[in-house]
């Protein structure tokens, strides 16, 4: 397994790593976070954890704030020189909710798991885990099944990731990112990190 904790911004899970804009790191109850300010702030980390993976587990840990964009792309990882990637996205709600947006591109198809009847408050910390093994596709908030798909995964090649922003430089995440975990095999929930355990 691959955690990468926030606690050096210059060397995000020992990888080089561009610091885009003033994120800032705080303490919470759960460790040490970084905090992004929803319009300027990334961490563009120069590696791709999935790289060689044809099944595998992502997870974030991560606290969602009120008064972010509709739409917030707060972890990306892209493959070189192609349109394959995968993303965390949150669709935020008039009623101070969020709702998980699992994504990923393969060649010329993505897959999109977003259930807009699942809507999480604003405020806590939560777990979110995308896992691919098998041919599907599953995404799960805080050790809970929201949604799966069929999906044809080829494993990517070497990239890039990015936390706080899309890629590309737009959709900026307003809230704090506690820690990121890559686990080669498709865990179930009860081998998932938990959004209640600090990872000191």
């Amino acid at each position: 397994m691959n955690l990468w904790n926030l606690r050096d911004m210059d060397a995000v899970g020992g990888h080089d790593t561009e610091i885009v804009g003033l994120p800032r790191q705080i303490e919470s109850d759960a460790g040490t976070a970084v905090e992004f300010d929803g319009v300027g702030d990334a961490l563009v980390v120069g590696a791709n954890p999935l790289a060689g993976l044809e099944r595998f587990t992502a997870e974030v840990i991560f606290q969602p704030y009120s008064g972010g964009l509709s739409e917030q792309r707060f972890f990306h990882i892209q493959e070189n020189d192609s349109e394959n990637r995968l993303l965390f996205e949150t669709r935020l709600t008039d009623s101070n909710e969020w709702i998980l947006d699992a994504f990923i591109r393969v060649d010329d198809r993505g897959y999109v798991l977003f259930d807009q009847d699942s809507r999480h408050a604003i405020g806590p910390w939560y777990h979110v885990a995308i896992v691919v093994s098998d041919g599907l596709f599953r995404s799960y908030t805080n050790g809970e099944l929201e949604l799966e798909t069929e999906i044809d995964f080829v494993a990517q090649k070497q990239g890039k990731t990015s936390l706080g922003v899309r890629m590309n430089r737009v959709c900026w995440y307003k809230g704090a990112i506690l820690c990121v975990r890559f686990s080669p095999q498709p865990l179930k929930p009860d081998g998932f990190l938990s959004s209640q355990t600090p990872t000191t």
